[in-house]
């Protein structure tokens, strides 16, 4: 009886060690934002050895959260909404001011240096199988 715990236990242990992430995220932080602001911006590195989809981003912090991409257009700055953010295999999508980000609208309160600001991802693969992540992101002036 003991052999046969201590197997079953081998093997669950073995298979909670193989279970991964489906999405490797770094250089993950917010912006500080100013007394009464109400919308934050959040950064971070997101790659995954599968193609991958980003599907949703909401933080119990904001109202709504949406991906967004800034780019320069004949000398204009411009913003746009983005339903999905892929991410190709093996590939990093960094998320970075003046690129693609995460905007936090209808903030409860400031986005204080030294506090962080709880963010769950939604993610879809390939195959069709979903996925999420929480995460805390560290609030910070700049990416320093």
């Amino acid at each position: 009886m003991i052999k046969r715990f201590c197997m079953l236990w081998l093997l669950m242990s073995a298979s909670a060690g193989c279970t991964a992430d489906p999405v490797a995220i770094n250089h993950a932080w917010a912006r500080a934002t100013a007394p009464g602001q109400e919308v934050g911006a959040a950064y971070l590195e997101l790659k995954s050895d599968v193609d991958t989809t980003l599907t949703k981003a909401e933080s119990p912090a904001a109202d709504s959260v949406e991906m967004h991409k800034m780019s320069m257009k004949d000398g204009v700055m411009e913003m746009r909404m983005l339903k999905t953010l892929a991410l190709p295999a093996g590939r990093t999508v960094k998320l970075e001011p003046g690129g693609f980000h995460l905007m936090l609208f209808d903030l409860k309160k400031p986005l204080k240096v030294g506090e962080n600001v709880p963010l769950t991802l939604h993610f879809k693969d390939k195959t069709g199988k979903e996925s999420s992540m929480n995460i805390d992101l560290p609030i910070k002036r700049n990416a320093d």
